[in-house]
Order: C-alpha cells, then structure tokens, then sequence
C-alpha cells in the first residue's frame, strides 16, 4: 500500500530560483566601506577571492556544472572574472577544503560527487569494530514505508519550511550481514523530492545521497549532527529485533545542499553492539 502512495506523483528535478551571475567580481575596493558615511547599513568589505568563491557557488548552485563534471580551469575562471589565477586558486582551495569540489593531478578540478568510491563513506559514520565499511559492503535496505505527508512544526523546523509544507517521509531498516543495524526515518522537502519512491531507496544499488544528486538534482555538501544515547520503545524494538533495554545511538542529522539550505532530516537509532561510531576532528 505504501509503494502506491509513493508513485502516486512524477519526479522532477530541483531547481533553485534563477540568479544572475555577473562576469565580474563584486567591488573589492576597502575605501569603498571607510568611509564617514559608513554606518549600520553599510556591507562589510570582503577578500576578492571570496567573493569569487560566491560567484563560482552560485553556478555550483544553478546546476551549470553537475556533480562529477569539470569546472572550466583557473585560467579560464580568471579571464571570466577579470581577475589573476592566484585569486581564483585561493577561492577553489577553499571550496576544495569544504568537500564542494576534487581536484584531480594532470586533470583539472570538478565537482564533488557522493558517487565518488572514496567519498561514499564521508556521511556514514557507523563503522564495523574489525575492518572497515568497504570491507563489509553495503548495507541491505528495507524500506517499511515511503509516503508524502505534512510536515509537523518540528520537521518544518529543521528543513525550513512552514507547518503543513508537503515533505516526503521514508522509514527504513539498514542492515550488515542479514542483521538489522540502523532504523532510519527521514523527512525531505516535497517540492524537491516529488515523486521519491520506495523502490528508489531499496533499489538504488550507491549511496542514497548519490541517487539524491542523480534523480533529483540535490546535492548534500555537509551536515550537522546531535548525539545521544537511548533506549528503543517496543516498535523500534521489534523492528531492530532487539529487547527493549537494549542501548541505543540517537543520531539526528540535518544536511544541507549549496548555500546552508537543509534539504534533509535524518533520524537514526544505532545499534553498537559490532559497530562503533567514529568520527574524524580537526
């Protein structure tokens, strides 16, 4: 029943409101801010490589270059902006740092993809104990229910809609070697993910955030987590086949695409008794 819901609408892609982009970069003058006129109102100065960084995020964000593909080469971005190399490498090493682009020796810059081997696990934080996660593989999937709904006050929050905004909403059991592992219930903006299907997320042989940029044009490039430790009620349970006193991770995870704006809420219970969760500082 919940797979009819499901394909009840067509798929389209996500598309952010038009901008325009000029060839040139924002005024970079710092006299242009200190002056006796300046006040409450007045912007405040900012390093040209910066906002050369803003002008290639807002092609980033239209879709001119899509995940995986190259971006035109520094010589090339400079000439478009009328600026040296040198500001438009400072500008992609930061973008580089932040995971939105790759670099590649002897072949340029592009831009990051979930679908990348080596950039698959960069959300997944569920480790097993021994080996690592592309030794024990991916994790079977069965998605228990896929449905368009309304999103609640506290579901709104966290994506940035308002109370009763469409959001499509999936709960899934995430298991390693036949044993359920992680119970998942997410929530996305119904605009942006129209047509999501149960079959997608069971299906879709990648990472789930793969098939998000390939279907639906959205791309994740970070996220924010809290952490707790729990205990499962009698549902969450069963479906974990666990007892109810058995401790829990409770990791709510919202992602956000381009420019901060959360495109998902995740909710997942961990269990650790062969699994750990691990976490890289810097």
């Amino acid at each position: 029943m919940w797979q009819t819901r499901c394909r009840n609408a067509a798929a389209e892609p996500f598309t952010h409101p038009p901008t325009t982009m000029s060839s040139l970069p924002f005024a970079a003058d710092p006299s242009a801010t200190s002056s006796g006129a300046a006040g409450a109102n007045t912007p405040a100065f900012s390093p040209l490589y910066q906002q050369i960084k803003g002008l290639i995020l807002q092609s980033l964000q239209q879709g001119e270059w899509k995940p995986g593909e190259a971006i035109p080469s520094e010589m090339e971005l400079a000439a478009r902006f009328r600026v040296s190399q040198g500001t438009v490498r400072k500008a992609i090493d930061e973008l580089a740092a932040e995971n939105l682009v790759m670099r590649r020796q002897g072949k340029g810059t592009f831009v990051a993809t979930h679908a990348e081997q080596h950039v698959q696990y960069r959300f997944l934080k569920l480790l097993p104990d021994t080996g690592d996660a592309r030794v024990e593989g991916p994790a079977q999937r069965s998605v228990i229910d896929c449905r368009r709904m309304r999103a609640s006050a506290d579901v709104a929050r966290a994506l940035a809609l308002r109370s009763g905004d469409a959001v499509m909403q999936a709960k899934r059991i995430l298991s390693f070697g036949g044993v359920p592992t992680i119970l998942e219930d997410i929530w996305l903006p119904g605009q942006a993910f129209k047509g999501l299907t149960a079959e997608q997320l069971a299906n879709y042989q990648g990472p789930t955030y793969a098939m998000f940029e390939i279907d639906f044009g959205v791309r994740m490039v970070r996220a924010e987590e809290k952490i707790r430790a729990v205990l499962p009620d009698e549902e969450q349970a069963g479906l974990l086949h666990i007892t109810p006193v058995t401790p829990l991770l409770s990791v709510e995870r919202v992602a956000y695409t381009y420019n901060d704006v959360p495109m998902e809420l995740r909710r997942g219970l961990y269990l650790t008794d062969t699994h750990h969760y691990r976490n890289e500082l810097s």
